[in-house]
């Protein structure tokens, strides 16, 4: 592959790194399979796109994507989710169900066209980079995604929000006998899951385009990516990104017929040797 190529793989990586975080904040801390996470990122594109057209103003649409998603995230937590705590099975059913819900609004209110989420001016256009000319908006993903995990590391390794939802995972009973509202923490934090959905969905409607069967593909990658880094961890989603993004383009410029296979057959290798990931930890 060539500078370009490699590229479009870290560009690539850096929106996976933006979906899979919100979806193992969920699905590795939480312990929720939330297979709507791929429509919370379609219907997230959808808002950003609307309000970008209307308002003109990218922030605006990014803004509003974020929090319409969190407030689908509270209506799937606090209104659905909560009836089935503690049961896997049910909760996988009840979110792809919602997912069914979710991708049948949208197919209503936006209808099966493409949309295209448009970038304000000063990201349009190629910049000199190293020696070659690559999209600027591209390279604004790639910064966007560096600077989500430096955010999210912080969050969790250094604030009492971050220690009290790692505490609250190994032991919720212990922590909310301490006086802490456990509850709150973990809405606080599915909340954020799905609030990065959403400017998933803003960011990749920008070069991937939004349809209404890119929420299907952008899970799967999001359950490769988790899987690959292992549950739970921040540090394995950015390096299962990283391996899923290249991988990816890899396939599609070297074998197109077997692009999936690419990536999904060296992670069948590799769950054989780690079943748990390469930074996954037996709970």
């Amino acid at each position: 592959m060539n500078t370009f190529q490699i590229l479009n793989g870290l560009t690539f990586a850096a929106l996976l790194f933006v979906v899979a975080s919100g979806f193992t904040l969920i699905f590795g801390l939480l312990r929720i399979v939330n297979l709507a996470h791929g429509a919370m990122y379609l219907i997230g594109g959808y808002i950003g796109y609307t309000l970008g057209v209307k308002t003109g103003s990218f922030l605006i649409g990014g803004i509003g994507a974020m929090a319409g998603v969190a407030a689908i995230g509270f209506v799937l937590d606090q209104g659905l989710l909560r009836f089935v705590r503690g049961h896997e099975l049910r909760q996988v059913l009840l979110t792809l169900g919602f997912a069914f819900v979710l991708n049948d609004m949208a197919l209503v209110i936006w209808g099966g066209d493409s949309f295209t989420v448009p970038i304000p001016e000063s990201l349009r256009g190629a910049v000199n980079f190293f020696g070659i000319f690559y999209p600027k908006y591209r390279l604004f993903v790639l910064v966007v995604g560096i600077l989500l995990f430096i955010l999210l590391w912080l969050l969790l390794q250094k604030t009492r929000l971050g220690a009290l939802i790692r505490a609250g995972v190994d032991d919720a009973e212990m922590v909310e006998a301490s006086g802490v509202n456990i509850r709150l923490v973990f809405l606080i934090t599915f909340l954020l899951g799905s609030a990065l959905a959403g400017l998933g969905g803003l960011m990749g409607g920008a070069f991937l385009s939004l349809y209404p069967s890119a929420d299907a593909e952008i899970l799967v990658f999001s359950l490769a990516v988790v899987i690959i880094g292992g549950r739970g961890s921040l540090l394995g989603v950015a390096v299962g990104s990283l391996l899923v993004g290249i991988l990816n383009t890899f396939g599609q410029v070297m074998f197109p017929e077997l692009a999936y296979f690419v990536i999904f057959g060296p992670m069948a290798v590799l769950l054989a040797f780690r079943p748990l990931g390469l930074f996954g930890k037996a709970t």
